[in-house]
């Protein structure tokens, strides 16, 4: 039996239920938010208002767009928490979650959820523009129902289709300065949609036991380390290859495609190298795969930053 909201601490041999203080139910709240995966997709929303404006867009502006970003994703992940509560108490890295560990009840966390996004589609429509706010709201709904309700369980492709929910920031920044959209954002939004396949599954290959526990396809869970990094291989050269219609579709100047082609080859290098890797063997501490999930992370944040300095350099 649990308490739920509850912290239940160890006193002199025996378990004395303690009402948690009101900063650790704020911490546990914040978490259901999961700051570190906005954190990436404000960098996929900032530097694409940079491009828009070719130039220093307005502070408040970023600002309203960053808050109504942060709101909505929050919502999202807020949502996903209350939707996979019972895989995520199966699988190590997601088992120190609130809801797992009943730091937070399922009512509330669905609640703040519920309230976190229509917050943010109000916040948007009214401060930012009514396209940018149905476009959160769309991304919002797309990761909650799409992805976690219907493809996360049924299928290994999961993550290539859901991943698509976290491409709507590189739109939203667009719009946002330009209410409209062009191809240059849509350009960017398919940048993340094929970044999503090798940054996940590399991540996955670390923890495939965990999905095996949870019986969720995820690629890795159910192929072998070399068919996936075959895979990963190849998302790799279309990711990199669509990072490069940037160049003449905004147009940019030289800075931009001269950094998308020096962090594409890395990428690639880091890619053929788990490959190498997985062709031999499946043992985690050669495949080495957190390699490669921590260089995209800086793959897709320095990436977009070129593409916000490059104006300034022209």
């Amino acid at each position: 039996m649990h308490v739920t909201a509850v912290d239940v601490r160890r006193a002199n041999g025996a378990d004395v239920p303690t009402t948690p203080s009101y900063t650790d139910v704020l911490k546990s709240y914040v978490a259901l938010t999961k700051p570190r995966i906005i954190e990436l997709l404000l960098l996929t929303t900032v530097p694409v208002m940079f491009l828009a404006e070719r130039g220093v867009p307005s502070a408040w502006l970023v600002v309203a767009t960053v808050v109504g970003g942060t709101l909505s994703a929050g919502s999202a992940n807020a949502l996903n928490c209350v939707v996979d509560a019972d895989i995520d108490q199966l699988m190590r890295r997601t088992s120190r979650r609130p809801l797992p560990r009943h730091q937070v009840g399922t009512r509330g966390a669905l609640w703040f959820g519920l309230a976190l996004g229509v917050v943010s589609t109000v916040w948007l429509w009214m401060l930012v523009n009514p396209l940018s706010s149905m476009l959160a709201l769309a991304a919002n709904v797309f990761y909650v129902v799409g992805y976690t309700m219907i493809l996360k369980r049924r299928t290994t492709q999961n993550i290539v289709w859901g991943g698509a929910a976290g491409c709507f920031p590189a739109l939203i920044g667009w719009t946002a300065i330009t209410n409209e959209l062009a191809w240059a954002p849509v350009v960017l939004f398919m940048v993340v949609f094929f970044w999503t396949p090798p940054h996940f599954w590399s991540l996955a290959m670390r923890y495939r036991e965990d999905y095996s526990a949870a019986s969720v396809p995820m690629l890795p869970s159910v192929a072998t380390s070399a068919e996936v990094a075959k895979q990963i291989v190849a998302y790799s050269w279309v990711m990199v290859g669509t990072s490069l219609l940037l160049w003449p579709i905004t147009p940019t100047g030289w800075f931009y495609p001269a950094v998308a082609i020096t962090l594409g080859i890395v990428f690639l290098v880091e890619a053929y190298d788990l490959k190498s890797r997985a062709m031999d063997t499946e043992d985690l501490a050669i495949l080495k795969p957190m390699r490669l999930f921590h260089y995209s992370n800086a793959y897709l944040a320095l990436l977009f930053v070129a593409a916000a300095v490059d104006p300034f350099l022209r």
